[in-house]
């Protein structure tokens, strides 16, 4: 499967963003290069990954291909199936950027990747619904925030709020909101891990906000 074309061609965009932001991105052999290493993570569709300056998501691209190819060759078929587990692979990726263009070109090349690996298989069968949701997910996981102040870099200071999606079964997910600097204040150095999917304890601080559990191609409703 072709994979999207990749806008980040170049390694800078400006100096003037260099200069003000730091802003260089990673070339994407070194990306898939990091990837390996934690490959068996990668591989995991329900394994969360954060990147705290996530610029124009490659590393989150790299990783959802990983997983979207695991999905392929796990639930090909039927195809709700398929979709219940890419939509949990996409959920699975969290990001913040500082400058609000790449938060929408990150978003907008995860959903490529997403839309491109659905086609392929479903072609005309794809649904809207499906790909509402996704959408949807990529707004409230990839965000605009400073990652040092763990706020958004504007005058309101609002804390970075990440959704944290569970799928409970029978295509039912829940939806529980964090502030990010309350995860990161309460996360001990060793032992737990925050948002768990492995089964052990996890430390879960209290949300900010909690959903009644919806089926995942409702998410993107209005």
């Amino acid at each position: 499967m072709p994979k999207p074309e990749n806008p980040q061609s170049a390694q800078i965009i400006s100096r003037r963003r260099v200069a003000e932001h730091g802003e260089v991105f990673t070339a994407e052999r070194e990306v898939r290069a990091m990837c390996d290493l934690v490959g068996q993570e990668c591989e995991r569709i329900a394994s969360r990954f954060l990147e705290p300056a996530c610029g124009q998501g490659a590393f989150l691209v790299e990783i959802l291909h990983r997983k979207l190819a695991v999905v392929a060759a796990r639930y090909p078929r039927p195809q709700i199936v398929w979709e219940q587990y890419a939509c949990l692979a996409v959920s699975s990726l969290y990001g913040v950027e500082i400058l609000p263009d790449n938060v929408a070109v990150c978003r907008r090349r995860l959903f490529e990747v997403f839309d491109a690996a659905y086609t392929s298989l479903f072609g005309d069968g794809c649904k809207e619904a499906c790909r509402r949701t996704v959408q949807r997910m990529l707004e409230l996981n990839i965000v605009w925030g400073d990652a040092l102040t763990l706020k958004t870099p504007d005058n309101a200071q609002k804390p970075i709020v990440f959704a944290e999606w569970s799928d409970t079964g029978n295509g039912l997910f829940k939806r529980r909101d964090f502030t990010l600097a309350n995860l990161l204040e309460n996360q001990p150095m060793e032992g737990l891990n925050l948002f768990s999917d492995l089964g052990e304890q996890a430390f879960l601080p209290t949300p900010v906000a909690e959903y009644p559990l919806i089926h995942f191609l409702k998410i993107g409703e209005p």
